[in-house]
This record gives C-alpha cells, structure tokens and sequence, in this order.
C-alpha cells in the first residue's frame, strides 16, 4: 500500500478520485503480488520483536535461577557476611620442657594492630592519622600494605606487632574513628632460660609466599607465623595447633555490636627435651664467657639421650619475636664467628688426635701392634725424603700403645698408621659413625669425610699417596668431622662398642599433658669382639688425664677419674707464622682445640666434647669448659663420695690382648 501511495503521488494522482475497483468472480476482491510482499515483512517484524522478548524473559527467569536456586546458599552467605564478621583465633603453640620438666620455651599473648580493608584505595590522611598512633613513619605502613597487595580483601593486614599497653588502650578507645581497624589477639614465644640452645629450639617468623604456596592446604594464610629454624621448624606440625574462630554481629559501618559463638583454638602438643638446660647454661657461659666460638656436646654413653647441645655464639632469639629489627640481624650476619652456623652439625674440622683412638683400635684389632708394643719416638719421622715432625720436637722416646695415648705421641701413629694403610683406617672409622650423618633432629647436618683410596680416585681421578695415610692416621689431611660425630665416637669408646642414634626429644605430649609419643634409645651399631682392646683404650685416656705427663691433666679431679683426650687440628701449614709467637697468630689461621672425654672412668655415664674454633691446644683451649660441665654434673656426688668406683682406678693388670688371629672386629 505504501509503494501504491507512493506512485499515486508520483502521478499526481488524487486517491479519492479514483474510483474502487469493481468485483469480479463473486465479488472477491485479490491483493496484488506487491502487497503480499508488505504484509510477509509485517510478519517477519512481528515475529523478531516477539523472540526478542522471549529471550528476554528467558534470560531473566535463568537469571533468577541461577541467583536463588543454584547459588543462592553462597549469596545468602555473602548477606550474612556483611552482618557477621569472622576472625581467626590462632591457637597457642605447643610448650617445650627440658628433661627436668622445667619450661624452656612457653607462650604469651601480645596484641596486633590490624586493618580490615574496603578496598584496596590508600587514603592517605588515614595512614598520617595510623602512624602517628603507631609511633612509625608513614614510609613503613605503606610497606606493609604493599606487601600485601594482592591478598584479598578479607585477610587483615598487619600495621604493627606486640605494641604495648598504652597504645592498645589508645586504639580500643578510638575504634569507632577507626573503621577497619581491629586489635588481635596473637601469642607470642616467651624463653625462660633467653638465648640458650638457640640453635637447636629456633625461631619463628611470617610465613612468606613460598611457604604459604606450599602450605596453602593446611590452613595458613599471610601473616601466620611459622617456623623458620631448629625444632620450631621440625615439629612444626607438632607444636602448631589448631586456628578457632570468633564471630561477631556488624552494623553499616562495620562497627561490632555484640559477639556469637566462637569455636575454640586447639593448643599445640608440647614437647620434652632430653636436654639438662642447667648444663647447657654451665657450657654456653663457659664458652661466651672466653668470648670463644665452638661447641659442646654431652651424651649419655648408655642411651644415646643428649644433654648439651651448644653452639657459640648463640642466635638472640628473643629478638625474633615480633619480627628482629634490621640493624639486629645485619649485625648476625656480619659477625666472623658465623653465628647462623650451627657448628654441632653444620660445621666439620678435622678431629686431630682424637681420631687416634680410632688409629688404636684398629691397629689392635688387626693385630699390627699389642698394648705393649715399642715405637721409639725421637721427635719427626721419615718417609721416603719426607720428615714428619711430632708435636714434641724432642721427642717422647720409647713408647707403647698407653703412653701413645697419654701423650699424644704423633710418631707413634704415624708408624701404625702406615702399617695399617688409609682404607683400614677409614673401615674402622666408618663403624664409629664417622663419614655419616648421625640422623639428629637437626637441620643441614653433614656428613663430614672419611678419606680412602677410592674416595680420591672418584674426587680427584688420582692415586692416593702413602704419605697422605701418615696424616690421616693423626687426624689430619682430609679428616672431617663434626662435633657430634666425635661425641657419639667418644660415647662408644667409653660403652665398650655401642653406637646409638642421637635423641634430643624425649617425649612427645598432648595439650592435657598426655603422653603421644615416647621415644627410647635405639642402636645403630654395635661392635663386639673387641671389648678388652676397647678397655686399653679407656686405659689410655684415663693415663691422659691421670699422669702427670698426660696432655689432659688440666681436667683430673680429687674425687673422680676421668677418661679423655686432647686434640689439636691444624687448619693451614704456613711457613710464615712459625716463628710468631702464638697469640700473634691471624685469628683465623689458629689451630682449632678438641678435648674429649667420658666419665666416670668404671661405669661411665656421659661423655664430653668440647671444639673450640682456633682455640690453638685441646688442654688449654677446650680442656676447662669439659671441667666445667663435669663439675655441673656431678656437683652432689663430688660433695660426698660414696662408691669406691667412683674414685678407683680400674683394674687393667689381667691379660687383655687377645690372639690376634682371632682378633678381627665383628660388627652386629
């Protein structure tokens, strides 16, 4: 109809002029091909217009469906959310008790400034206003928040740790001018004993974002604290707890209005040293008050239990707590006697001439020598177009295996040790755990080196040279070992051929003070057949403490017989400092001092080692710290003597070398 306007016009055509056709066939009238057209498009518009709408209510009704039927329980939480607020409760962690049952290591509540963000817009003036309060500088509140920029909204950031009275107060009383800012409740590590076994207990700090990636599972979230070092990172698991959680009913603002129902925190376990912290503290005063770097290990010789585990000088693990301020931890890394190390296991020397009872064992053993058995010793010894020089340049004369011992006589190993070649040495200190991790509860602990012919082929693609034997046989060359290492060592001479595994922990308990796990001494090894040769070896150690020529004399009591050993380690041959006088020596080029020993001397309860690094002679250097420790253990008993064993020599006039036929060592 349009187009017939349209041409009626063109033609100028008046509608009402023309007159309206006439019926035909019945009076039927027949709509041209072109109006047909039109009104099809009508249809066509109709019909889109109609599905437009009926997509829309589709999209509507699907809307509906997905925000009530299908996800309406997660936006029913979201409503509930702006009204109730949660907050995690962390749980206290777990105590730490020595063997004594005294607390080492225990909790106390401290408070956190924390910011519950909006969003993540930064409004300056809130900041000023925040840190005037904090007493901080706006430049590290803008570090806080921009470490945790990426978080979401919902976890709280942290604007100041452990702040003290008067500034909670201030804050509690502001809270309304406040919004987003909240006090939380965070326990904190108290140490009873300070500093002490630092090493060994560690310390706790934030979790970052790799161990928060790996531990995303278990619960943690930015800002937990978590154990970085020693046991705190050990028994992590052990001592961590359980988070609650504190619900709280909100206004508009987000101010609280009244608390609901919280779930409680479930405390850590604790744990039970077998650690005497009284001797520990004995050892690392001794040891700080020299203003010397090392360490001392006391080991029940029956059980494996340690009791002093002390590594000097110590990390200050009461500044940790809160977070350790930079200037603080700069200087622990500057420091040159490396108090990061933990130098009971991470550290390794060469253990000196306290690797000779290890020389004595197996010459005896294989028979190259009886305790009888004369080396002259006339100051050096010579090898090929080599001399090899004895401590005592003019040397000790005539010597057997006790006066070896006794006096450290360097000649007298030096010819056993060729005998005996460097894989039979490093045989026999493979049985004694040396060259193998002892498996402490300790982090990055060493396995030390045991020198053989193949070890150097493999290292070095070369071939071992005989006049390498002559300074392994004394301790030195390639020797290392630990502290620890050389403790358990000494504890199998003194048990007549035990080797245990190590424990520091001796039980573990739940919050209620039951009892979960209860560890009991366990061997490693266990050499038999050789117990009257291990005899002439405490002989011998005792005759180094007792006689008068013995080089650990600084150590014999009126009252008790100790066993020991001394040793010094050479850290470099240089040339140059022969000649100066020892304290001229640069600190760093000084030999490092051993002293070993087990008492008492029948029945032996513990045994003692003391390192100390460029301590320069085991007698003088190590020797008054292992005196130290005996007295602290054995005060009540050297106060009233009360068994003959105590104070007595030990029998050693029966025959004790056996036919060396016969004599091989058996290992269990």
């Amino acid at each position: 109809m349009k187009n017939l306007r349209k041409r009626f016009i063109q033609e100028d055509i008046k509608l009402d002029e023309i007159s309206p056709p006439t019926p035909s066939h019945g009076g039927t009238t027949h709509l041209s091909d072109q109006d047909e057209g039109d009104l099809d498009f009508f249809k066509v518009r109709i019909m889109y217009l109609s599905s437009v709408l009926i997509i829309f209510f589709v999209l509507v009704i699907a809307r509906l469906w997905y925000l009530q039927i299908q996800n309406g329980e997660y936006f029913d939480s979201l409503a509930y959310n702006n009204r109730v607020r949660s907050q995690e409760i962390l749980a206290p962690r777990g105590n730490i008790f020595d063997r004594n049952n005294q607390e080492v290591v225990t909790n106390r509540p401290s408070f956190n400034v924390v910011w519950m963000r909006k969003n993540k817009k930064i409004d300056n003036s809130f900041l000023e206003i925040m840190a005037k309060i904090l007493h901080v500088k706006v430049e590290d509140l803008l570090v806080r928040i921009r470490k945790n920029a990426h978080s979401p909204l919902h976890v709280p950031i942290i604007l100041a740790e452990d702040i003290d009275w008067k500034t909670l107060a201030y804050v509690e009383n502001k809270k309304p001018e406040l919004p987003g800012i909240r006090i939380e409740v965070v326990p904190l590590r108290t140490y009873h004993f300070g500093d002490l076994a630092s090493h060994l207990i560690g310390y706790l700090g934030q979790i970052n974002e790799k161990e928060l990636k790996k531990r995303k599972e278990e619960g943690y979230r930015p800002g937990d604290l978590i154990g970085k070092s020693g046991l705190e990172k050990l028994e992590q698991t052990t001592l961590r707890g359980e988070k609650g959680t504190s619900y709280s009913e909100v206004n508009a603002k987000g101010y609280e209005q009244r608390s609901l129902q919280d779930t409680e925190a479930l405390p850590g376990n604790d744990i039970q040293l077998t650690i005497d912290m009284e001797l520990q503290k004995i050892a690392e005063n001794a040891m700080n008050a020299a203003n010397k770097a090392g360490a001392v290990v006391v080991v029940e010789v029956n059980t494996g239990r340690l009791l002093t585990l002390a590594s000097t000088p110590g990390l200050p693990l009461t500044k940790f707590v809160g977070g350790i301020p930079n200037a603080v931890w700069k200087s622990i890394l500057d420091n040159p006697y490396k108090p990061l190390r933990n130098k009971i296991v991470q550290e390794h020397y060469p253990p000196g001439s306290t690797y000779k009872l290890i020389t004595s064992l197996a010459g005896l053993a294989e028979g190259m020598i009886t305790p009888d058995t004369i080396i002259f010793c006339p100051g050096h010894y010579k090898l090929g177009n080599r001399t090899y020089g004895c401590w005592k340049k003019s040397g000790h004369g005539p010597v057997n295996l006790n006066k070896a011992i006794a006096e450290s006589c360097d000649v007298y190993f030096y010819s056993l040790g060729q005998r005996l070649g460097v894989d039979k040495l490093a045989e026999y200190a493979s049985l004694f755990g040396l060259g193998h991790k002892t498996g402490i509860e300790m982090e990055h602990e060493q396995s030390g080196l045991v020198p053989s012919t193949s070890w150097k082929r493999r290292r070095y693609n070369e071939k071992w040279h005989e006049g390498e034997t002559l300074s392994v046989a004394i301790g030195q060359g390639a020797n290392n070992t630990t502290p620890l290492q050389i403790c358990m060592m000494t504890s199998v001479v003194a048990n007549g051929g035990t080797l245990y595994q190590p424990k520091v922990i001796e039980e573990i308990r739940d919050p209620d003070g039951k009892p979960i796990k209860k560890f009991t001494p366990q061997i490693k090894n266990k050499i038999v057949g050789q117990a009257k040769n291990l005899q002439q070896i405490r002989k011998g150690m005792i005759s180094a403490v007792n006689d008068k020529h013995g080089t650990g004399k600084i150590v014999k009591f009126e009252k008790m017989i100790v066993a020991g050993k001394t040793g010094t380690a050479q850290v470099v041959r240089l040339k140059q400092y022969r000649h100066l006088h020892e304290d001229d020596i640069p600190y760093k080029y000084r030999d490092h001092a051993w002293f070993v020993c087990f008492a008492p001397a029948i029945n032996p309860e513990i045994a003692v080692t003391v390192l100390v690094e460029h301590g320069l002679h085991g007698g003088s250097g190590a020797g008054p710290i292992a005196r130290l420790v005996l007295e602290q253990y054995f005060a009540e008993r050297l106060k009233e003597v009360d068994t003959m064993s105590f104070v007595s020599l030990p029998d050693f006039s029966e025959e004790t070398l056996v036919n060396p036929q016969n004599n091989k060592i058996k290992v269990n």
